[in-house]
């Protein structure tokens, strides 16, 4: 197999089964929306959370959302095998970024095909005494959304991507006239310098 699909496949394979052993143990192990285990005091914790909507809540209240979901994970689906389709065999950066995306796509899929729900389970936060009421006088929370394994793959790919086209991406190189063939530009200077030599040689 290519090494940029067997590269592909395996990062997405990880990450889904990551994924989906982080919400059994979670779901196993922490009870449901009453239990918390600190993992930074002030900063981190795991929770139990079932996120019936997007990343946030979004569309947790709208009927359809299991079909909307459907249809935007298969051609998010699509759009990602096409992308890597297109991307160059030795890319290997782009490569795993796609790998991530998609292990995330995948990795909620399941849950939202299992229970109709996504189990979110990272709790980041402040207890901070001046950043806590700042974040809840301009944002009314203090936390932000809970979320998963998958989730976390897929911003790591998109930034991925971000930090490729900001910072790794290398323009085309300028094409150089082949030997003996003039540069347009030499040619115009070239008649330019005939004309004149025979103005003077006329005056």
């Amino acid at each position: 197999m290519n090494r940029k699909y067997s590269l592909f496949a395996i990062v997405t394979l990880v990450f889904v089964i990551l994924d989906q052993v982080t919400k059994i143990w979670v779901v196993r192990n922490i009870d449901y929306r009453t239990e918390e285990i600190t993992i930074i005091d002030g900063f981190l914790s795991f929770v139990h959370a079932q996120n019936t909507g997007a990343a946030g809540g979004f569309l947790n209240q709208n009927e359809y959302r299991m079909v909307i979901f459907a249809v935007f994970t298969v051609v998010a689906v699509g759009v990602l095998l096409h992308m890597l389709w297109e991307l160059p065999n030795d890319d290997l950066f782009q490569t795993s970024a796609l790998g991530l995306i998609m292990s995330g796509a995948v990795g909620n899929a399941i849950d939202r095909v299992d229970k109709q729900s996504v189990t979110d389970f990272v709790r980041v936060y402040t207890e901070h005494p001046t950043l806590k009421p700042w974040l809840l006088e301009q944002f009314g929370t203090y936390e932000w959304p809970s979320f998963n394994v998958a989730d976390a793959a897929i911003v790591v790919g998109l930034g991925m991507f971000g930090i490729h086209y900001l910072f790794l991406q290398k323009d085309d190189p300028d094409v150089e006239p082949s030997p003996g063939e003039l540069d347009p530009d030499d040619v115009d200077a070239a008649d330019e310098a005939d004309v004149e030599s025979q103005e003077a040689a006329a005056e």
